[in-house]
C-alpha cells in the first residue's frame, strides 16, 4: 500500500475509534446512569457530567483537528 493512502486511512481509524469511544462513554454516564437528565432540579451529578462533557468536547474537537492538521503528500 502507498505511504500516503496507509496515513490517510490511519488518520480516519483513529478519528472513527476516538469518536465513538467519546460518544460511548458520554452516552453511558449521561443517558444509561441518568446524569444528562435533568428531573425537576439541576442537581450536582448533572453539572459535574455537563462540566466534563463540555471540556472533554474542547478536547476532541483539539485532537481531531492535531491528527488532520498537516496534509498528507500522497505523490511521495
Amino acid at each position: 500500500m502507498e505511504p500516503g493512502i496507509r496515513q490517510y486511512l490511519i488518520r480516519i481509524l483513529n478519528t472513527l475509534g476516538i469518536g465513538l469511544l467519546w460518544m460511548g462513554i458520554n452516552t453511558t454516564v449521561g443517558i444509561m446512569l441518568g446524569y444528562g437528565i435533568v428531573d425537576g432540579a439541576f442537581r450536582l451529578g448533572n453539572g459535574i457530567f455537563y462540566t466534563w462533557f463540555f471540556l472533554s468536547m474542547g478536547v476532541f474537537i483539539w485532537w481531531i483537528y492535531r491528527i488532520w492538521r498537516e496534509p498528507i503528500q500522497f505523490e511521495e
